[in-house]
């Protein structure tokens, strides 16, 4: 069967859009062990996991803009990063008014 195949981000050229109940923040700070702290557009901070399918093929950086999604049970406390934007995808995503930031 083989490996899967990571695929690089010059790649993936569709952009995934906020839904209901996704969010745009900002990554603030990083914890270590696939956390992250970020901060939401209303300047409120959470603690945030990056999920498995993401952990070792996308890389967050401090500044990044990503989409989270908040858990089912602790949902003002704990979310998932689900995708990180790159820097082209951060400034249409500011140019058309889904981010403030």
């Amino acid at each position: 069967m083989g490996k899967k195949k990571v695929i690089s981000e010059e790649v993936i050229h569709d952009m995934v859009l906020p839904t209901a109940n996704d969010i745009l923040c900002v990554a603030t700070k990083l914890l270590g062990f696939d956390r992250v702290m970020v901060k939401y557009q209303d300047r409120h901070e959470r603690l945030c996991r990056i999920r498995g399918k993401m952990k070792r093929r996308v890389w967050i950086r401090e500044g990044d803009v990503v989409l989270v999604s908040p858990w089912d049970f602790q949902t003002d406390t704990r979310d998932d990063i689900i995708w990180r934007y790159t820097r082209g995808q951060a400034d249409w995503l500011r140019k058309n008014g889904y981010l403030n930031a």
